[in-house]
């Protein structure tokens, strides 16, 4: 079976219309750093869009798996399905005072999972906006991956649920009803690993171990990035919190899992004020397969 970040128990942009003057990036990209650039750049465009703080705010939600859905059923969230919203709200034209993403997901795909995370994170760096991220109903395995990347803080709904931090695989076994129906299966492969954990042939302890050690790879590199996320302020033991246990987000905030319970307007009107607009870049609502997204201002 495949490889999962996931919990046992899941529950067209218009371009901005303002611009910084050419020549202050390029001299703000020669002298400053990632951070020293966004607060001039921010305060140059503040000339251009009056005073008010501006936060862009983005949406992570679904299963995480490779590709991009269609119709109107439940879609994929991807790094494909993501990338186009990423880049504009970490628009280096614009440089909004921060970036706030909210996560609803109860994980999938390790790779996807960590694809969009690094995406995140080097946008991140390389305008030196701040980010933050806010869990909704679950963010949870590939889902709590992902609220990682809110380096500048990471909140949840108390009753929000977090964590899971585990690498699951599954499948079933239909050797004995094979035997029942009096089918033999036949594999021929070149290669002694190539037909391991095959569902129609008996387990061996050899693929056994060869999975668990796969397993064990990617939990390490999971542990890794929460480890760079929270630091000092993981407040669990690392049997318990790697154990793939799950917690409300009220818990998580004791465990140091996440920073507080909080929601996005709520948090980002305490940071920056009741002045504070917010531009929407990516609400997953999908048209004829093709996500879509809306400015919101408020």
């Amino acid at each position: 079976g495949a490889l999962h970040f996931t919990c046992a128990q899941p529950s067209t942009l218009r371009p901005p219309s303002y611009r910084t003057p050419n020549h202050v990036q390029a001299s703000a990209r020669r002298h400053l750093s990632a951070a020293e650039m966004a607060s001039k750049l921010s305060a140059w465009n503040r000339l251009f869009r009056g005073s008010k703080p501006l936060v862009h705010t983005l949406r992570l939600q679904g299963m995480i798996q490779a590709g991009r859905g269609g119709g109107f059923g439940p879609q994929p969230l991807s790094l494909e399905a993501v990338e186009r919203e990423l880049a504009r709200a970490f628009d280096k034209r614009v440089l909004p005072d921060a970036v706030a993403i909210t996560v609803n997901s109860p994980g999938g795909s390790p790779v996807q999972s960590d694809l969009i995370y690094t995406r995140i994170r080097t946008l991140a760096k390389e305008t030196g906006i701040p980010v933050m991220t806010f869990a909704e109903d679950v963010a949870a395995s590939g889902g709590y991956y992902l609220l990682c990347a809110g380096k500048d803080g990471i909140y949840a709904r108390d009753t929000s649920i977090v964590g899971s931090i585990g690498v699951v695989s599954g499948g079933f076994g239909f050797v004995d009803a094979l035997k029942r129906l009096g089918v033999e299966r036949r594999v021929y492969t070149s290669g002694k690993s190539k037909s391991q954990l095959d569902p129609f042939l008996p387990e061996k302890d050899e693929d056994l171990a060869l999975r668990q050690r796969l397993l064990n790879d990617i939990h390490s590199s999971f542990k890794g990035v929460v480890m760079e996320s929270r630091g000092a302020k993981l407040k669990l033991g690392e049997e318990r919190a790697f154990s793939g246990e799950v917690f409300t987000g009220r818990e998580a905030v004791e465990h140091g899992l996440i920073d507080a319970v909080g929601e996005v307007r709520g948090v980002m009107r305490e940071k920056f004020g009741e002045k504070v607009r917010f531009r929407n870049f990516g609400g997953r609502r999908m048209l004829f397969g093709a996500p879509f997204s809306s400015d919101a201002n408020a």
